[in-house]
């Protein structure tokens, strides 16, 4: 069973509901982690896996080279192909589904380091590569992360079900920025 975590939020990482404005203000005098206009965290939460492992504070995850000061990159610990990359912003975005218009930068340069850190590790065919994310209520970490595949045709029966092209709980990158344009 997985344990829910205190994301800041004022609810679960498991979670994916939209903070209410009543929420997310604390105590008189505190400065509230969150507006209700915005699921973006003013720092990191301490309480969340992938904004722990953005500042640096997980010692068991190897973080890879990023040229991209936004981001971090790392493996996946339950890898569905050889290579199997997570990109996450070091701010703290909920889930895609927070995106706006104005965020399709920040997608386009999370695919970039996905290509840059595949052709490191000496995989080029980008032809033969799934990125791509999961769709809330789908989402095992209540903070924006970039799959990155490769290569695909060597995915188990169970990862291309799970990683299933432009589906109800899996899109591209590609198809994302599409819709954030529209």
């Amino acid at each position: 069973m997985m344990e829910e975590e205190e994301c800041g939020l004022g609810k679960s990482c498991a979670r994916s509901e939209p903070v209410a404005a009543a929420q997310s203000a604390g105590s008189p005098g505190e400065t509230p982690a969150v507006t209700a206009e915005s699921p973006e965290l003013a720092n990191h939460s301490s309480k969340c896996v992938f904004c722990r492992i953005a500042a640096h504070q997980d010692p068991g995850t190897e973080l890879l080279h990023c040229e991209n000061e936004d981001l971090v990159c790392f493996k996946d610990i339950k890898p569905a192909a050889p290579h199997h990359y997570l990109v996450v912003p070091k701010k703290h975005f909920e889930n895609c589904r927070y995106l706006k218009k104005d965020h399709i930068e920040l997608i386009e340069n999370m695919v970039t380091v996905g290509k840059a850190i595949l052709e490191r590790n000496n995989f080029t065919d980008f032809a033969n590569t799934r990125m791509g994310f999961h769709v809330s209520p789908f989402c095992s970490i209540a903070h924006l992360h970039l799959h990155v595949l490769a290569p695909a045709d060597q995915l188990s029966f169970m990862s291309r079900l799970v990683y299933r092209v432009n589906s109800y709980w899996f899109i591209t990158a590609d198809y994302l920025i599409e819709r954030l344009r529209t």
